[in-house]
């Protein structure tokens, strides 16, 4: 039965978990970043506070936030078989976090929250998102 079920587990080489967790970090950061952008493009008031606002929160969830979160997670890849499953380049905890995540980013969206308020977190987050699939790509191309 366990070679029945690692037949169908999805293995690929190890390195490209670091792909894989780079891309998807960074597509989320640029959607999220691009909606905010969007909302601010859109604003008829100095959209330039709300972004310089979002940086500054890009910045610091970038640093004290989600770089440990990779580093917890290049170390956790780093340890993994050399043909782990396509889905663990997160932790399991991880996937519960982000379904909570877009379930608060849905939420927010259908609030009555105005965009250019809302685009401080969606820049913040997103840009530090971008930001920190960096030290993916980096690993990915110290490994190669």
């Amino acid at each position: 039965m366990t070679g029945f079920i690692e037949k169908l587990k999805p293995a690929i080489p190890m390195k490209l978990l670091f792909a894989l967790a780079g891309t998807m970090w960074c597509c989320v950061g640029l959607m999220l970043t691009s909606m905010a952008v969007h909302w601010l493009c859109n604003y008829d008031g100095p959209a330039w506070i709300f972004a310089v606002t979002g940086l500054i929160a890009a910045l610091t969830i970038h640093h004290f936030g989600f770089l440990k979160i990779v580093d917890k997670n290049l170390a956790r890849i780093n340890l993994l078989s050399e043909r782990p499953c396509a889905f663990s380049f997160i932790s399991w905890k991880s996937y519960l976090l982000i379904i909570s995540m877009i379930t608060l980013g849905i939420t927010l969206r259908h609030t009555s929250i105005p965009k250019q308020y809302l685009s401080i977190i969606y820049l913040g987050i997103g840009m530090a998102l971008f930001l920190s699939s960096i030290r993916y790509f980096r690993n990915l191309f110290m490994h190669y």
